[in-house]
């Protein structure tokens, strides 16, 4: 008989085991068990009398159990019908052939497959017990033992059971991930599975499959893949023989093999080749399954599919994915899987500027705002979230941020999900509210739905909190702050303290992101002078100074700029005398340390000779090259408002000249025709008459050179714009 297709315990006691079948005296009990059994006592048992014992016993499975290599030895000398030992994953074993790789060769007529043996070679190499009238090739060994051949001699039923073992033992040693089995998985494992996906027994398939999912994960958590593993996939031809067994009609199966494909689709050369093979079409077919285990494994290959190259985003909506995905959402609204599935491949979708058109089009906001206001699992909010997020980023290409905004029920959501005990979800619902407050009545509208008490909280909560959603919670203040009742609520709901604690963080995105909100708020004297109590100055001045992000060392010194052009004196100066006199000093000694970095900054980009040669030049080419060389690619994205350009004019005319540079170097970044909202500052600047005040500065006989070169430069970039409409 053979053992181990189910795992059997045998003993001469009747009173410990339940008899179901008796073989030469023996009582055995068949017994499914899910951790490796000890077959040492069965081992031991069989060898325990020298008389002939299980006379039909023709194979044994003893992989992933602690048998030695001395009861294994005996086995073979004792059995004289026994012709196949299974031990993968067995230690002892293992040790002993590193020890002595000729252990069991000698194995008198019979195999034992270890995983430091090429299992197919070793098998056609040793084929003459098994298949003794055919020449096998390693290669095609198990389809030969299959063969009309193998089943004269006998030899398929072996092959069946070898290969039902098989599966069996692959499937379980990627759930312990044992120590030291990387090496087989790319020697073999993976041509062993890819053999037997061809079986024609379908558990045997399933398993194998379900393996293919399973053994590249290196961390389930963040599905990382091993590279080299899901690789070896590929390079043995795996890719179509997964889509094909994703297109038969058992739904089992099917899952099984959209479950690899998934998994082994996050290693970017397996997802390009599964596109370009036509697994975009059969996934999103697959989507459309009636069966939900299927329609889940198949919007989880869209969504690591959808990750990268354009050209497979865009084949996905070709395909219909978009509509698929829409549709799985209303179709499972109780099935978790499905939806953060279906949610996390839309929200990358969403991420391209046509394809979030089309998840517009296709219902997508009303289904993800249904999922973020109505579901309770984590991983599904997070992707939802995420989404929302992506639609609203494309602003200025199309109306779904203002579409995000008006869903009922949408922003307020959000809001409440910046609650969220998961920090994913934070993050996420962060990160949405910022995009959303791009808009102006979103802005407003979260305002009203709470979010500026909850941006604050959030800010206050999350110092101690991963990079990513500190940015998003400083960049949604900072999307808030752009209005005057928001800016001052965000400052008296405590707002200030924790942008200044992250405006320290050595993370530029964050300090950046934070320098930003800053200098919203920093516009309104009352906001200016919680920043100076909270002891924001020296934090400013080391951004300013410090900080290896362009951006935001330009964005603390408009900070401390808009801090000290006087409009905060009065305020900050009130008290008694007594009081007066001490606030006086410390405010003078704070002005004074922010001119310095100011100034510092700002010379920064002074280049004397190319300053002098473009002060002595009356051609435009010179200018043009400094102001090349000044220009902050990043700042070209900065939107000021009417009062904002005002006050630069304004500061223009201040009299300290540390100012007059400054005011003048931020309205050069503003104005220079590459930015993204150029032309609107450029009307701005024309409406309040600024050419005046600019030819005015850049003739200032007592002015530094760098302030007058900026001038300069500031009323040429007027004069490209021609006055253009405001966008």
């Amino acid at each position: 008989m053979i053992l181990g297709q189910q795992q059997f315990l045998l003993s001469r006691c009747p009173k410990v085991y339940q008899p179901c079948e008796s073989i030469g005296g023996w009582m055995v009990r068949r017994t499914v068990v899910s951790q490796p059994t000890r077959v040492q006592v069965l081992v031991l048992a069989l060898l325990y009398y020298e008389a002939p014992v299980l006379p039909s016993l023709s194979a044994l499975d003893v992989s992933r159990t602690d048998v030695s290599p001395g009861a294994v030895s005996r086995l073979i000398s004792h059995s004289t019908t026994l012709r196949l030992i299974c031990a993968l994953n067995c230690a002892s074993l293992e040790e002993e052939e590193a020890h002595s790789p000729a252990a069991f060769a000698n194995s008198r007529g019979k195999l034992v497959l270890t995983i430091n043996r090429t299992i197919s070679k070793f098998i056609a190499a040793d084929a003459a017990p098994l298949c003794p009238d055919t020449a096998v090739k390693d290669t095609m060994v198990f389809d030969e033992c299959r063969s009309s051949s193998g089943k004269r001699n006998g030899v398929s039923q072996l092959i069946t059971w070898l290969e039902w073992i098989l599966s069996q033992s692959l499937l379980r040693i990627p759930e312990t991930n044992p120590h030291g089995m990387n090496q087989f998985w790319l020697d073999q494992g993976a041509a062993l599975l890819l053999t037997l996906l061809k079986s024609s027994q379908e558990d045997v398939q399933e398993r194998a499959a379900t393996t293919l999912a399973t053994f590249a994960v290196i961390d389930d958590e963040n599905t990382n893949v091993d590279p080299a593993r899901s690789e070896a996939v590929m390079l043995e031809g795996g890719i179509p023989m997964l889509l094909d067994l994703a297109r038969c009609s058992r739904e089992s199966l099917q899952s099984e093999a959209a479950k690899a494909i998934a998994n082994l689709s996050v290693n970017p050369k397996v997802a390009k080749a599964v596109a370009d093979q036509g697994g975009i079409a059969i996934l999103t077919n697959m989507a459309k399954s009636v069966n939900r285990l299927v329609a889940e494994e198949a919007a989880g290959g869209l969504w690591n599919l959808s990750v990268g190259e354009e050209h497979k985003v865009v084949a996905i909506a070709v395909a219909g994915g978009v509509k698929a995905l829409v549709d799985l959402i209303f179709r499972w609204p109780a099935g978790t899987g499905v939806l953060e599935r279906a949610a996390g491949a839309l929200a990358n979708l969403a991420a391209d500027d046509k394809c979030s058109l089309e998840v517009a089009t296709a219902g997508g906001i009303h289904a993800l705002v249904t999922l973020a206001r109505s579901c309770k699992v984590e991983g599904v909010l997070e992707q939802a979230a995420r989404a929302l997020a992506n639609l609203a980023a494309h602003g200025d290409n199309n109306n779904n941020n203002a579409a995000v905004g008006q869903e009922p029920g949408a922003l307020e959501a959000l809001v409440q999900l910046t609650h969220s005990p998961s920090e994913g979800v934070r993050q996420e619902a962060a990160g949405a509210l910022w995009n959303l407050s791009f808009d102006d009545r979103n802005r407003e509208s979260i305002a009203s739905a709470g979010g500026v008490q909850a941006l604050v909280s959030l800010c206050q909560e999350c110092l101690n909190a991963s990079d990513g959603l500190q940015e998003r919670a400083a960049g949604a203040l900072w999307g808030l702050s752009v209005s005057e009742a928001n800016s001052i609520a965000i400052g008296r709901e405590g707002g200030v303290p924790p942008l200044i604690a992250l405006a320290q963080s050595e993370v530029e995105d964050v300090h950046e992101t934070a320098a930003g909100a800053l200098w919203n708020l920093a516009f309104y004297s009352c906001n200016s002078l919680r920043i100076v109590e909270e002891g924001g100055v020296p934090v400013l001045v080391h951004l300013c100074s410090s900080s290896h992000s362009k951006m935001a060392r330009f964005m603390a010194a408009l900070t401390l700029a808009y801090m000290f052009d006087g409009r905060m004196d009065e305020i900050a100066l009130v008290g008694t005398s007594s009081q007066g006199s001490s606030k006086i000093v410390k405010f003078e000694g704070a002005r004074r340390l922010a001119f310095k970095h100011i100034e510092a900054f700002v010379l920064t980009f002074s280049d004397p000779q190319m300053f002098s040669t473009a002060a002595s030049s009356s051609g435009a080419a010179a200018l043009s090259q400094v102001a090349e060389a000044l220009f902050i690619q990043e700042a070209g994205h900065l939107r000021c408002s009417r009062a904002e350009i005002a006050r630069f004019v304004d500061t223009l005319r201040n009299p300290s000249s540390v100012l007059r540079a400054c005011a003048a170097f931020a309205l050069l970044q503003f104005t220079m025709p590459a930015g993204r909202h150029a032309v609107h500052h450029a009307a701005l600047l024309q409406k309040a008459g600024a050419s005046r005040v600019l030819r005015v500065a850049a003739a200032a006989a007592t002015a530094p050179i760098e302030a007058k070169i900026f001038a300069r430069i500031v009323l040429r970039n007027l004069e490209l714009h021609q006055a253009g409409p405001s966008t």
